[in-house]
């Protein structure tokens, strides 16, 4: 009876320490299933593939609309109307508050300016501007709007992409982010080009480019990725994120290199961290927001083929837990593409493909978290 008792007491010992492996201290989230509220005007989200949350903690973004719906979703657009009410879709971007209320929307082709075949990315700067990239065929630009949607500036054209080393075109931008200290606008170039651009916010003037590594961008087709060979030392497409965090340092998404690679922001490269390495299709490095404290702490990457969001700890770039999964009920994913946080430390995310969607997963504070949290389900 000792002996058996003996036993007892170290395997339950055993899976006590196996539990505590299992978790580690980090953010909690869980998926608010009400938000936002329905969309006025039986208006439906296509593809969703830009998202931003402004100063305001106002939370914007960008989708494709009726190009991406099917015509049994779109019915009412249709000639002759199939059905007398549901649906159309949704003008291209969307404002939100943090309580759900669609605040605005507009977008779309205007005087002026190429509206992109394939809109891609959006970013609300400092001074309160727009900028949208495009991911189309002829995407050679990047646009600079108003909160309320009036046209400011165009850099690059359509059709007009001359490669990696253009210095004045770009080749389908994914994610613009402008750097408040410099004013300077950063841009992942992206699904023709493999590189990141800077421009002037202003003028839209060239200031430097460089491709992986800092090295010179080279468009050479790399083939498709393998896991067992060494780190491409170029980008492949897509570049599909930029942005600097609060010491400095810029993060890049190299999105089927599965890899985040990390510059100086005159592009001398500093250090990189691979994710789900063995991911192959669209890759795992998709899009990343930083936690509003004031050092950063955790880096949020969304990893559309594998359906999850990474929680990173900032410094060592270590994955610390992940939640979501596939799905389509609240807190799951289905190309999960873009990602924001909001002041209080509330995650938002965008779905491309058959997603269609936007979420939000409210920030729990810190506590004890499992390393695979899978649906980030109310607890109450």
């Amino acid at each position: 009876m000792l002996a058996l008792g003996g036993a007892l007491w170290f395997g339950q010992a055993a899976l006590e320490t196996q539990a505590q492996d299992a978790s580690v201290e980090g953010p909690m989230f869980e998926v608010d299933p009400f938000w936002p509220k329905p969309l006025p005007n039986n208006w439906l989200l296509g593809m969703a593939i830009g998202l931003w949350v402004d100063d305001e903690d106002h939370i914007w973004m960008i989708h494709r609309g009726s190009s991406t719906l099917d015509d049994n979703e779109k019915t009412a657009e249709l000639e002759p109307k199939v059905t007398q009410g549901c649906c159309t879709g949704a003008p291209p971007v969307l404002v939100f508050d943090k309580e759900g209320n669609l605040l605005d929307s507009w977008g779309g082709p205007g005087e002026g300016y190429d509206w992109p075949a394939s809109n891609h990315g959006l970013h609300v700067d400092y001074k309160g501007n727009v900028w949208i990239g495009g991911n189309g065929a002829d995407d050679a630009m990047v646009l600079k709007f108003t909160k309320d949607g009036k046209f400011l500036m165009q850099v690059g054209g359509s059709g007009t992409n001359a490669g990696s080393n253009d210095e004045e075109n770009f080749g389908r931008v994914a994610k613009i982010w402008v750097d408040p200290e410099t004013n300077e606008a950063y841009l992942a170039d992206g699904y023709g080009n493999k590189r990141v651009a800077v421009i002037d916010a202003d003028t839209g003037e060239m200031k430097r480019f460089w491709g992986a590594y800092g090295n010179k961008p080279d468009d050479t087709d790399l083939g498709p990725y393998d896991p067992d060979a060494e780190p491409a030392q170029q980008f492949r497409n897509p570049v599909h994120c930029v942005e600097r965090a609060v010491d400095g340092l810029v993060y890049v998404c190299d999105r089927v290199n599965n890899r985040l690679q990390i510059f100086q922001p005159d592009g001398t490269f500093v250090k990189e961290a691979f994710y789900a390495k063995e991911t192959l299709g669209a890759g795992s490095t998709w899009d990343i927001a930083f936690s509003p404290d004031p050092e950063q702490r955790f880096v949020y990457l969304a990893d559309g083929m594998n359906r999850v969001v990474r929680i990173l700890e900032r410094e060592s770039l270590e994955e610390i837990s992940a939640f979501g999964g596939g799905g389509r009920q609240p807190g799951q994913f289905y190309g999960v593409h873009s990602i924001a946080v909001d002041s209080d430390g509330n995650v938002y995310t965008t779905e491309t493909w058959e997603g269609k969607r936007i979420q939000k997963f409210v920030n729990k504070g810190i506590g004890q978290i499992e390393r695979d949290q899978g649906t980030a389900w109310p607890r109450s």
